[in-house]
């Protein structure tokens, strides 16, 4: 082939790779304006933890802002994380069409199940963080205030609109990236970087490891970060099991 070849069909690719990137952008942002119309409506759904959690407080609670321009932005980052969101699989889609063109069948086979089960692990943590995660943590946290009966003056939450739907928002994408943690390994063993003899071996430093995380990603109280954790060490040890499957496979085919 020669190289004027070689430079065509790199061409094409970027041409391909820049039509994709366009598309997806675009879905993002229609979805992103179309979301901003329903900003209120997300906004509820996002606060709905916090007010169940107080909703039997005898205490008038409330969320406020304390800049002019602080709730209308507040609006803006949910309806982009949102879209963001909802945006996901079609991101994912796009690449699968870029990628597949280029891969053997029995490729395509293997990459398919991730592709699809990405969204649906990212899911599954933020379902977790909006369902468990969250009512747990803001219960604890409400459980520092005081009646000012030993501290002179009261101590009592007052909830910036900002501040808690980002620890929400930066909650359910902390997850929901951690929760990839079954695909990450099942590749690198796809590839020979792992096997699940090194997963077993390794386990005791990943336990290390998964709680530094989960310290750094998660606010510093220990129901969320235990409560990313634990669901972490059972998908490290559900990726044991993963790899031991791949291996199983690999074996099989080549010995057929």
């Amino acid at each position: 082939m020669s190289s004027e070849d070689n430079e065509g069909g790199f061409i094409s690719h970027l041409t391909e790779l820049r039509k994709r990137l366009i598309n997806s952008f675009v879905f993002l942002i229609i979805f992103f304006v179309l979301c901003y119309f329903f900003a209120e409506y997300i906004y509820g759904f996002l606060v709905d933890p916090f007010a169940n959690a107080v909703k039997d407080d005898s205490s008038n609670r409330r969320l406020i802002f304390t800049a002019l321009q602080e709730t209308f932005l507040t609006y803006l980052k949910v309806s982009f994380f949102t879209a963001f969101f909802i945006t996901c699989p079609f991101i994912l889609i796009q690449i699968w069409k870029f990628i597949a063109p280029g891969l053997y069948k029995h490729e395509k086979k293997a990459i398919l199940p991730y592709l699809t089960l990405t969204p649906i692990l990212f899911f599954l943590g933020g379902i977790l963080v909006y369902y468990l995660i969250m009512p747990l943590a803001i219960k604890f946290f409400l459980s520092f205030e005081s009646t000012g009966i030993n501290t002179n003056l009261p101590i009592q939450l007052e909830a910036k609109v900002n501040e808690y739907l980002s620890l929400v928002m930066k909650l359910i994408f902390a997850f929901g990236i951690s929760f990839q943690l079954p695909i990450v390994l099942s590749l690198l063993a796809r590839i020979g970087v792992v096997d699940s003899h090194f997963l077993k071996t390794r386990r005791k430093y990943v336990v290390v490891i998964i709680f530094a995380a989960a310290a750094l990603l998660t606010p510093p109280d220990p129901i969320t970060q235990i409560g990313l954790a634990i669901p972490l060490l059972i998908l490290y040890e559900l990726s044991i099991f993963s790899v031991k499957f791949i291996e199983k496979k690999q074996l099989e085919n080549s010995d057929a």
